[in-house]
């Protein structure tokens, strides 16, 4: 996992301790929609819930919000980043003109152990979605935490530490809109993913290229047509 805290694996609820616990766990809770877009980030609120002094709330909501996820407003403070319909567009197709550099650098260099991460990975993630095609709605964060390692793992040969942070880095605001605005999609998410593991095993540079835009695209269009998102 990168070094920002991409996927922030810490769920929500007081974090005592350091700076860097806290900014995991603020990034986590926008991220998973525990603080929704819009929401004002009052700092007396945030000391308590947070188990955090002011001074470090300070710091860390300029960190986030250089990182995109927090708005500062002035002297009005600071708001959770709003999302939208352009927004989440300008991510997925950022998202794609990483990933598929990485994939073709990855499937080039994989080796033997390369493989069987990625056969580990998708069987993790595909036992979570034929839980979620069952209706099994307690497997949805389970599902994006495999789904986020399957697509690193799919990447992590590529051979570049910096590729590696920055795809992170967007797949974390991929996963807010994800997490907001598109959700799991049955009978689609599923084949997608067990194409890109027979792309990678047959190191099919274009066919895996080809299902990832269709598997990003898709999921882009599917939020539009919600109309969760302005």
């Amino acid at each position: 996992m990168a070094g920002q805290g991409s996927l922030a694996e810490t769920e929500g609820g007081p974090v005592p301790g350091t700076g860097e616990a806290l900014y995991r766990a603020l990034r986590s809770d926008i991220i998973m929609g525990r603080l929704p877009p819009g929401r004002k980030l009052k700092l007396e609120l945030l000391r308590d819930a947070y188990a955090a002094g002011l001074g470090t709330l300070r710091e860390v909501l300029s960190r986030l919000a250089a990182d995109g996820f927090v708005r500062a407003e002035g002297q009005r403070g600071f708001a959770v980043a709003p999302i939208s319909r352009a927004g989440l567009i300008e991510v997925a197709d950022l998202r794609l003109l990483i990933e598929e550099h990485a994939l073709a650098r990855s499937f080039a260099a994989g080796d033997i152990a390369w493989e069987e991460a990625v056969l580990a990975a998708h069987h993790r993630l595909d036992s979570h979605e034929a839980r979620l095609e069952r209706g099994d709605v307690a497997a949805f964060d389970d599902w994006r935490r495999a789904d986020w390692r399957f697509h690193q793992t799919l990447i992590s040969a590529c051979g570049s530490r910096v590729m590696l942070q920055t795809h992170a880095e967007v797949f974390d605001h991929y996963l807010r809109y994800q997490m907001i605005a598109l959700g799991f999609r049955p009978g689609a998410s599923r084949p997608e993913h067990g194409a890109l593991r027979e792309a990678a095993l047959a190191r099919d540079v274009d066919r895996a290229v080809a299902t990832l835009r269709a598997h990003v695209q898709g999921g882009v269009a599917h939020a539009l047509a919600l109309g969760h998102l302005d």
